[in-house]
């Protein structure tokens, strides 16, 4: 853009400050071809083949994405759990991996199921717990160490430095899912992790209009190359209209993250003392068990995602959910509009959800608003 120092915020609101070469538009096209042309002398001058590879439209969304975690390449996927599947199908049958016991639910059945069928060993870890991560590797057998953090739905903090030095001495690279945290607050690869995930779907896009998936490597190596290549054969690539909305969406990454820290920060002290909640989850919350972490690798806010157990159990949580006006009862988190829903009976049978818990994805709404909404439905809740 210039030579003056320009920060994340304005890279992103602008992203990276491109303008079409040609028609000098401010916004990037959609490049919707399938296949490019083939030089006379049967070379591709292009650097492009085939769009299963690569697509223009990819361009800008992962040169933003890697700018603003601080890595050398990123590459979107067709959704978050293409994107995070593909960290573990780049290692080998019989290769050792630890996760966490609390994490993106989707991404643990599918470890706990085909992961462990194709050959990996897993093990399932209290990732907050940096001595459990420490008795878990086994060191030139453990491949991949992964993490997420604040992790869904209970918000628990793993501190990404003491995991790297972990996985490091043992030999193994450390990934690390930072959906909820966005290059916003956190960027893992400055606490020494090798491989970033983001679901994109969520905080990246913050629109609930698309699925998408991105990963953000430390170093362009050869395992990166591996991770390119999974992407590549196993055709989980990114369709060029969600790539555009992406990068659409990535342009008001920072206010929008902003905005729903203020409010989820408002929120869990409010809800803290209210008298229908017996817990608040919030990493911005000084009573919150991974606080001190949070305040170590967090910058600028704790997030937009809470969860709050309510008194009165299941039946409460659901009724309170039930009753609910501006808040939407839906799954997902990340986007404009605020959602509520009660997790444990999503995940089913084996989640380490409790019962009474509601996860909260706050949105840009008015924060007043969204309080009186819950407040009313947990009262009303309580009297049912």
């Amino acid at each position: 853009m210039t030579d003056q120092k320009i920060t994340p915020a304005s890279l992103a609101a602008q992203a990276m400050g491109w303008i079409d070469p040609v028609t000098r538009a401010v916004v990037p096209p959609i490049h919707m071809a399938s296949t490019y042309l083939r030089d006379e002398d049967n070379g591709y001058s292009s650097g492009r083949i085939y769009a299963r590879a690569d697509n223009p439209t990819f361009d800008q969304a992962e040169a933003t994405l890697a700018a603003l975690e601080g890595g050398s390449k990123a590459l979107v996927f067709s959704s978050g759990m293409s994107a995070a599947t593909a960290c573990f199908l780049a290692l080998a049958p019989g290769d050792h991996v630890v996760v966490p016991k609390v994490m993106y639910w989707s991404l643990r059945n599918w470890l706990a199921t085909f992961a462990t069928h194709w050959g990996l060993e897993v093990d399932f870890v209290d990732a907050d717990r940096t001595d459990a991560l420490a008795a878990a590797v086994r060191p030139g057998m453990t491949k991949l160490v992964w993490i997420e953090t604040p992790a869904n739905p209970t918000w628990c903090v793993t501190d990404i430095a003491a995991a790297a030095d972990i996985a490091h001495r043992a030999g193994a690279l450390l990934g690390v899912d930072s959906t909820v945290a966005t290059p916003v607050l956190t960027r893992p690869i400055e606490f020494g992790a090798d491989i970033v995930m983001h679901s994109a779907t969520k905080y990246l896009n913050g629109h609930s209009d698309i699925i998408a998936g991105a990963l953000v490597g430390a170093r362009d190596d050869a395992h990166w190359a591996k991770l390119r290549a999974i992407r590549a054969q196993l055709g989980t690539i990114l369709g060029q209209t969600e790539a555009w909305l992406l990068m659409r969406g990535m342009r008001t990454l920072f206010p929008r993250v902003e905005w729903a820290c203020r409010s989820a920060q408002t929120l869990s002290e409010r809800l803290a003392a209210h008298p229908m909640v017996a817990e608040v989850l919030y990493p911005g919350l000084p009573t919150f068990a991974g606080h001190a972490v949070s305040r170590r690798q967090m910058a600028g806010g704790f997030g937009g995602m809470l969860s709050v157990r309510v008194k009165g159990g299941e039946r409460a949580a659901i009724a309170a959910a039930a009753r609910v006006a501006l808040w939407k009862r839906a799954t997902s988190l990340g986007g404009v509009e605020s959602l509520i829903e009660h997790r444990a009976s999503i995940e089913g049978p084996g989640t380490p959800c409790p019962p009474d818990l509601l996860r909260l994805s706050v949105g840009v709404e008015d924060c007043g608003d969204l309080f009186n909404d819950l407040d009313q439905a947990l009262r009303r809740a309580d009297n049912a």
